[in-house]
């Protein structure tokens, strides 16, 4: 430790929200370089490695063949998939000195469908999985919460090769298998989601997820069943029919929110209809109904009706003949309602300023487009809803790339086909302050000892040169041949200092080398996590041995 790159601090950055944050950069395992750049230390990228290779393993395991492509990639490639001008901001893009159009890749479904393009001719061919792990760019528009949400950040991508949607559903089944055995070994609490496709496309979605309070997206659970809230599907919570006496025409000035009329009528706010008018492309002008206590989902909205929707300017309602705060049915536009939008009686707007009417809501076509809340059910359980940290993602894109990319083959009978592809990806930095986040105390970190950057930190007390630091050293070398990773703490400093550090960066087994445990024989041993205290510590002379007896019970 006396050499070792790791610069501890007693207090965590002044902007640090997270506690992965905060931990991790008092651990000494990271720094910040510049807005949502970071810089991993000796200490944290031991970590991120450790997670990389259970990473590695798991998809070997599987039939993924390691490769590496380039970060910098001709622009023409996203031209062609077009995913150039569909993604927004977020795309680095730049031009080369030749002005040629280029992009630093933030995902590689272009690259790698273009290397598979070249080769594969035949269904002989395929199956088949390649992957990588490379650096990625995402220019973020907020980087927060430390590594979680970064400019720069290494991911791991995998891409299954098919003939066709049966070969693409058991790749697909492979790796679900294989990210449930990755996050098993890294020790970290996690589920599966149902998820959106977003911009890699393609047809079905899941992500993974880790609960913790920093996490910036929320899941919805109930038993044999987990999604994203963006996505997620719940039976709402009933709403008293509106009363008998509020009936026909109501006249409503200046009451243009759902709280001012719900109020203005003392009815609830689950008694009207909250009209939305959005603009597509494709569909143009769609006005849409939701109770009035529920809220709109974008992403499930963009779903249902299969393009980015817009919220309708006051020039596209002017047009159409409409008045906003007292929009409703019979409006003239193409109308839809939310699947929660139950037959029954509600206020809604009466087309018309100053007024809203009472109708009769009996059919119509009716699309799931409203946000999930607490209180909700599936199969008559109240959904929770907690806050995670996406880890993985993986994704069915059929032949999203492939069409566009010109990835076909050839079957047994000559005829040509598209091939059928998958993309697959973990973060391992997000693995890594998942952890962080899942396993702490007052003290520091604690954390799984299949990640953890140290196995054993070995502290010696005394002076250097003293006896102690020599049975130390000795015991430090002993663990080390024995393939256990090993942190000495040879430093010349006080011992409150040395545990102070030691359980900041919460290596999962301790052993304390002083004067007493010279002369009993034994290093004083514990377990970090719980910090508990192995009952007659651990041999000086057989230590390894000891350790290995002891790791089971390490988590």
């Amino acid at each position: 430790m006396s050499q070792l790159f790791l610069p501890t601090e007693r207090q965590p950055p002044a902007d640090a929200e997270a506690l992965s944050h905060k931990l991790m950069v008092r651990a000494g395992l990271v720094r910040q370089l510049g807005a949502g750049l970071w810089t991993w230390l000796p200490a944290g990228w031991r970590t991120h490695q450790r997670v990389v290779q259970i990473v590695r393993e798991e998809i070997d395991a599987i039939g993924g063949q390691e490769m590496l492509m380039p970060v910098l990639q001709p622009a023409e490639l996203w031209k062609r998939s077009g995913r150039y001008d569909a993604i927004g901001g977020e795309l680095f893009r730049l031009k080369d000195r030749k002005n040629a159009d280029m992009v630093l890749a933030m995902t590689h479904e272009e690259a790698v469908t273009y290397h598979a393009a070249q080769n594969v001719r035949s269904y002989r061919d395929l199956p088949m999985i390649l992957y990588h792990f490379q650096v990625k760019e995402r220019d973020e528009p907020r980087p927060r919460a430390g590594v979680l949400r970064t400019r720069e950040f290494i991911m791991k991508d995998s891409y299954s090769f098919d003939r066709d949607q049966e070969g693409l559903d058991a790749a697909y089944e492979r790796h679900r298998g294989a990210y449930a055995r990755i996050y098993d070994r890294c020790g970290l609490e996690w589920f599966e989601c149902q998820s959106d496709v977003g911009m890699m496309g393609g047809t079905v979605a899941h992500e993974y997820m880790a609960p913790c309070a920093a996490g910036e997206d929320d899941v919805v659970l109930a038993p044999n069943y987990s999604a994203n809230l963006e996505i997620a599907s719940a039976d709402p919570q009933p709403v008293p029919a509106l009363p008998d006496r509020v009936s026909g025409v109501l006249q409503t000035p200046g009451q243009t929110t759902i709280e001012a009329v719900a109020g203005g009528l003392d009815v609830q706010t689950g008694n009207l209809l909250k009209a939305l008018p959005v603009v597509g492309e494709s569909n143009g002008l769609v006005v849409i109904f939701v109770r009035g206590d529920h809220q709109f989902g974008e992403i499930k909205l963009n779903n249902a009706l299969g393009e980015r929707m817009r919220p309708a300017k006051e020039d596209d309602l002017e047009r159409a003949g409409l008045l906003a705060g007292y929009i409703g049915p019979g409006s003239g536009a193409r109308e839809l309602y939310d699947a929660a939008v139950t037959p029954g009686r509600y206020v809604a707007g009466n087309n018309a300023a100053n007024e809203h009417v009472v109708v009769e809501v009996i059919d119509g076509e009716r699309i799931d487009v409203r946000t999930v809340v607490a209180g909700d059910t599936i199969g008559g359980t109240e959904v929770r809803i907690e806050p995670a940290i996406e880890i993985g993602n993986i994704f069915q894109l059929g032949t999203r790339y492939s069409v566009p990319l010109g990835l076909t083959y050839l079957d047994t009978q000559g005829r040509e086909h598209p091939v059928v592809m998958g993309s697959y990806g973990i973060g391992p930095a997000r693995i890594a302050a998942a952890a962080v986040e899942q396993f702490n105390d007052d003290r520091g970190i604690c954390w799984p000892k299949s990640i953890a950057p140290f196995d054993v930190e070995v502290v010696a007390l005394g002076k250097p040169g003293t006896q102690e630091q020599e049975v130390a050293a000795r015991v430090y070398e002993q663990l080390v041949a024995s393939g256990f990773s090993t942190l000495l703490d040879d430093r010349a400093s006080g011992t409150g200092e040395k545990f102070a550090d030691a359980e900041l960066l919460g290596a999962p087994l301790r052993l304390t080398i002083g004067r007493r445990s010279v002369e009993s024989g034994a290093a004083e041993a514990q377990i970090r996590r719980g910090q508990k205290d192995v009952e007659g510590g651990v041999s000086l002379t057989e230590t390894a041995e000891a350790v290995r007896a002891l790791w089971p019970e390490i988590a």
